[in-house]
């Protein structure tokens, strides 16, 4: 066992070949649900999730959105739905949408059963403020008809003035409790189709948030750092939250919330799970942070390079690198990689040179030998 001051985490210690240890870390066992076709707990790989922001009311562009989305690896959607007109465009965003749909609802149930109604695969209630325990009933109860699991999605600008003024504030305690009254509440009606999420913009209370229920229950968990911030604010915090949340084995689903356009959420996403070994997407980019040895516009030619792969979803490792102490040796390391220096360039794939370039040919030339690898492998 290992203390993170936290909670214990279990973690494995195996010889790898090279005789370094890797740590392995154990994934909570949850119970499994299907959101559409889509597997999510147990077993199944940690799934990215998105919502869109464009009005659910115009169909096209919500149905152009989550193709954008999902192309980028988005693998669950939400929809806000926050008004009738938006619900009665659901029947056909469902019937267009290359990835199952989840309606979020706020304060009006007839939502809910609308949404219902027009097909969706799961339904994001905010139990606090979705109208009293009998509204929520009559939402599960026909939720439970239709097999349609219910995220019951706790914030925590959204907890419950009594719980409120019970715990001083929206604490992890606040959250948990609120989450569990609703928990009851369909678990009474013989409902178990459930997901739970507990979101904070504090990154501490969220991680704590996560760990009380993570001790209370087997369902799966959806994390996320809400309202994170601006792309790099956003980008660091849910890095470190979620990379956290992650490493103590928790977290089914996960959305990474940046003040900005979706896509951009996806790039976070799977460069969080890459960088813990949980998954897999698209090239692994290693650059190099530049110095005074640096001869080259070495930050233009890495931004070209994400740029010209951002679609790719082959799994190899590219590196440019722009100076002679690292440089050659992560690009002979890499599937394909960018030595640079005093205008000129190394190109290597596998290991082995394949050409020398002038500098003022290296992005140009590189990206040819890009796209000579991608249609080679």
């Amino acid at each position: 066992m290992v203390t993170h001051g936290l909670r214990e985490v279990n973690l494995f210690l195996k010889p790898a070949q090279t005789g370094v240890i890797i740590i392995i870390m154990q994934r909570r066992k949850t119970r499994v649900i299907k959101i559409g076709e889509l597997g999510i707990g147990g077993d199944n790989p940690i799934r990215v999730q998105s919502m869109t922001n464009t009005p659910t009311r115009d169909t096209e562009k919500t149905l152009q959105q989550i193709g954008m989305l999902a192309k980028a690896g988005c693998e669950l959607v939400r929809v806000a739905v926050p008004d009738m007109e938006s619900a009665l465009s659901l029947p056909d965003i469902k019937k267009g949408s290359p990835v199952p749909v989840v309606a979020d609802i706020h304060f009006d149930h007839r939502l809910a059963l609308k949404s219902l109604e027009a097909g969706v695969d799961g339904l994001r209630l905010n139990p606090g403020n979705i109208g009293g325990p009998d509204r929520v009933v009559r939402v599960v109860q026909e939720a439970g008809k239709r097999a349609v699991p219910i995220r019951i999605g706790v914030n925590s600008g959204s907890v419950e003035k009594i719980l409120l003024e019970k715990f001083g504030g929206p604490t992890p305690r606040a959250m948990v409790e609120s989450a569990t009254g609703h928990i009851r509440i369909l678990e009474e009606q013989g409902f178990n189709l459930i997901k739970i999420s507990l979101k904070s913009s504090s990154v501490p209370n969220t991680i704590e948030a996560y760990r009380l229920m993570a001790d209370m229950c087997d369902y799966p968990l959806h994390i996320g750092i809400t309202e994170a911030g601006t792309p790099l604010r956003g980008a660091a915090k849910s890095g470190v939250g979620l990379g956290i949340l992650l490493h103590m084995g928790l977290g089914d689903t996960l959305r990474v919330s940046l003040t900005a356009e979706p896509i951009q959420e996806m790039t976070v996403a799977w460069e969080i799970l890459r960088s813990l070994g949980l998954r897999h997407r698209g090239p692994q980019i290693i650059s190099c942070p530049t110095c005074a040895r640096t001869e080259i516009d070495l930050p233009a030619l890495a931004q070209a390079v994400e740029d010209r792969l951002r679609q790719v979803e082959k799994v190899f490792t590219v590196a440019v690198m722009g100076c002679v102490v690292n440089g050659p040796g992560e690009a002979r390391e890499a599937d394909i990689g960018l030595a640079g220096g005093r205008d000129c360039g190394i190109i290597f794939m596998k290991g082995q040179v394949v050409r020398k370039v002038r500098g003022n040919e290296l992005i140009p030339e590189f990206m040819a030998e890009l796209d000579r690898y991608l249609r080679l492998t």
